[in-house]
């Protein structure tokens, strides 16, 4: 049986379900398919319950701490592993419970089953097949597990596992520290496990800048071990798993693999659309209309690889369901990129990476937090902040940190590389005392002063630091 729709969208993730948001405000005559469970990455093994997890530990070690302030008796406070675990799958839960009443409410548009496209007008979903005007596709990613580790069955997690469990293991060894492997070591080793953390690359959290690297991995080597350059190999030993990383071994009763993730085209039948396909099995794209190729298919979210983040999934969901109603297709401006990191201290960046810059052509601003003012207060008052600018300019291109407050000291600088803004327009700003923000102001006065065509001041950027700890 052939039925005839204007748009099928194939995954009910982010992106699919913000380009269904904006389809159905210009058709109803539209299929979501989707394949496995609903209720996204984000609300049910992602973002959602990975913060949900962090904000538990973050308060145990932050009340751990309070014997310092004078107030006493938290240092009898203990960990109830299952009560944690079974108090994040129930915010988990409730996030997830707003996405099925979504796609439930669809009637006969939500197709479950498998999609494989036949060619750029056609799906076909378990015998049934669908003429499409235009098709969406949207199927997110999966989490990369080496195969010869899939022998070590249930001593193996992914973050797709981890909140599943009802308890936590004593020992657990964490395999790649980006953004997801980091913030999760880190929280489960504040929650009493003993975790060990392997990292190929000598960087962490995202983090290009190899200075602010540094001091990240020095900073966080203080609550757990870390061991970087070197790549891991497990096998299974006295009914856990022992890691072996250069000359350093350890035995873990569980590896929590986090390698990242690769788009998940399944059984897409890509090869279908008669186009090229690169390395990782993706068609060509154009990231400001999702078009691929010339064809009338868009391609959004993590499945593309373009810049997998849950904000810029719906970014993405929601232009090519602009451009799959529309004949005109329209390219949109891309946000500036963002990336946050919710460790302890936050690891973040803004705009242009460290990495893609021409080290010639820039200035570099930097603070270090080790006694700022604020920091110091909460006890927080450690990692440094480097901002990029251009050095004729002055015009921000980014930055990288980690630092306390990372996850607002970077929107703020996010906001400001997209508003276009230099350095003398970011000191103009108001600063308050006592806040974080002074120490982003130092950074920038750094920088500001290396500029290689700065403008005379009358304004507040002539206004220079008082060289007191604590005021400035």
């Amino acid at each position: 049986m052939l039925q005839r729709v204007d748009v099928a969208i194939i995954g009910a993730g982010t992106a699919g379900l913000s380009a269904m948001r904006r389809v159905r405000e210009h058709t109803d005559n539209f299929v979501l398919i989707n394949a496995g469970q609903y209720g996204t990455t984000c609300a049910r093994n992602g973002c959602m319950p990975s913060k949900a997890l962090i904000e538990a530990a973050n308060s145990y070690a932050q009340a751990r701490k309070l014997g310092a302030l004078g107030v006493r008796g938290s240092e009898n406070l203990v960990v109830d592993p299952g009560a944690v675990m079974a108090h994040v799958r129930s915010l988990r839960d409730h996030y997830v419970q707003g996405v099925l009443e979504l796609t439930n409410s669809l009637g006969e548009r939500k197709v479950d089953g498998v999609a494989r496209i036949m060619g750029p007008n056609a799906v076909s979903v378990n015998g049934r097949h669908f003429d499409a005007r235009t098709i969406i596709i949207a199927t997110g990613s999966r989490p990369v597990v080496p195969d010869e580790w899939q022998a070590l069955g249930d001593r193996l997690l992914t973050s797709d596992h981890l909140f599943e469990q009802t308890s936590l293991p004593a020992r657990l060894a964490v395999i790649g520290l980006g953004g997801v492997g980091l913030e999760l070591a880190q929280a489960i080793a504040r929650l009493g496990v003993e975790v060990h953390g392997f990292e190929a690359t000598g960087l962490v959290g995202g983090l290009t800048d190899p200075v602010i690297g540094e001091r990240a991995i020095t900073v966080l080597r203080r609550e757990l071990s870390i061991h970087t350059g070197v790549h891991a190999a497990l096998s299974a030993h006295n009914g856990g798993v022992r890691v072996e990383a250069g000359d350093r071994h350890v035995e873990v009763d569980k590896v929590l693999v986090a390698l990242g993730r690769v788009p998940d085209t399944g059984t897409l039948n890509l090869e279908a659309l008669g186009l090229s396909l690169d390395a990782k099995g993706l068609p060509p794209f154009n990231p400001e209309t999702q078009q691929v190729g010339n064809l009338p298919v868009f391609i959004a979210g993590d499945v593309n690889g373009y810049r997998p983040l849950l904000h810029e999934a719906a970014d993405e969901g929601y232009i090519a369901g602009c451009n799959a109603v529309h004949k005109r297709h329209q390219a949109f401006v891309r946000r500036t990129p963002l990336m946050i990191c919710f460790s302890t201290p936050d690891i973040a960046r803004a705009g242009t990476s460290f990495a893609a810059l021409d080290g010639s052509r820039i200035v570099t601003g930097t603070v270090d937090f080790a006694g700022q003012g604020r920091a110091r207060m909460s006890d927080r008052d450690q990692g440094n902040l480097h901002v990029y600018a251009d050095a004729d300019s002055g015009r921000l291109l980014g930055a990288e940190m980690c630092i306390p407050g990372g996850e607002h000291i970077a929107h703020l600088l996010a906001w400001s590389i997209q508003q276009h803004l230099t350095l003398s327009d970011i000191l103009e700003m108001p600063y308050y005392h006592p806040t974080l923000e002074e120490g982003l102001r130092t950074a920038v006065r750094a920088a500001s002063k290396q500029l290689k065509k700065a403008k005379p001041d009358a304004q507040s950027r002539a206004c220079d630091q008082l060289p007191v700890r604590g005021l400035d």
